[in-house]
């Protein structure tokens, strides 16, 4: 049996005025309805870092500032093995604007563990709640 397609992704915690964008994924894509943070696939050639600004100006067209790592997470999916690294990120310019998602919500951390999250997101809530910004 072949190993399962290794999926390399960043998702970026954004806080502003204390809480945390989270953001629900479209219908027609995979995991349609759940919640994570934005970011995406790292391409070839660029450090984490540089996927998350990159998609982040991508999907919502706007500037985050990368602060820290909160994790990395993997989960094993139908359609192969994501592996998720978390920054905390702050917004330096423009607002977030729906391109690729259903909604986006800004909500307060300890309140985030009520949204039904993506199985590789978990790690990263679990902890981002338990802080205060």
């Amino acid at each position: 049996m072949e190993e399962p397609k290794l999926i390399k992704v960043v998702g970026a915690a954004i806080i502003k005025d204390g809480k945390v964008l989270c953001a629900q994924r479209g219908a027609g894509k995979s995991l349609a309805g759940y919640w994570e943070f934005p970011g995406g696939k790292i391409e070839a050639g660029e450090t984490p870092q540089q996927a998350l600004q990159r998609e982040i100006e991508e999907e919502l067209l706007c500037e985050i500032d990368i602060d820290k790592k909160v994790c990395t997470s993997d989960y094993l999916y139908d359609f192969g093995n994501v592996q998720l690294t978390t920054f905390l990120c702050h917004l330096i310019e423009g607002m977030p604007r729906l391109t690729e998602h259903e909604c986006i919500e800004w909500v307060e951390p300890s309140q985030m563990p009520r949204l039904r999250w993506a199985p590789v997101d978990h790690d990263a809530v679990t902890r981002i709640s338990g802080m205060a910004f």
